[in-house]
């Protein structure tokens, strides 16, 4: 037993080491994504957030229109917009998705 290295028995504990500090740090690295708060935003006391003093907040552009696009089907222009499928067939009676082509324009809001 005189001749057997201490790596031998190092190497093992070097080795559970490293995947404790491996876990740790990506266990901590998940918490940190849940308490990050955007730029430009202030938390109040009750919990809400609102924008930072100073900022403008941008009004989101709600678009009238969709111009479609090659391999756009109506259940995925409703995807990509966020307009519900059966708002988009209500508004556009004469669509049809074997006739839909390249340019054609549908209507997403009333």
């Amino acid at each position: 037993m005189a001749g057997r290295s201490p790596a031998r028995f190092l190497a093992p504990l070097a080795l559970v080491a490293v995947a404790v500090a491996l876990i740790l740090v990506v266990s901590k690295s998940g918490d940190t994504e849940s308490t990050a708060q955007p730029t430009g935003v202030t938390r109040t006391a009750d919990g809400s957030a609102t924008p930072a003093a100073g900022k403008k907040q941008r009004k989101r552009r709600v678009r009238k229109m969709y111009t479609v696009k090659p391999g756009d089907t109506p259940s995925g222009i409703a995807e990509k917009t966020g307009v519900p499928l059966s708002q988009i067939l209500e508004l556009n009676p004469d669509l049809d998705d074997q006739t839909l082509t390249v340019g054609d324009k549908l209507k997403l809001r009333p």
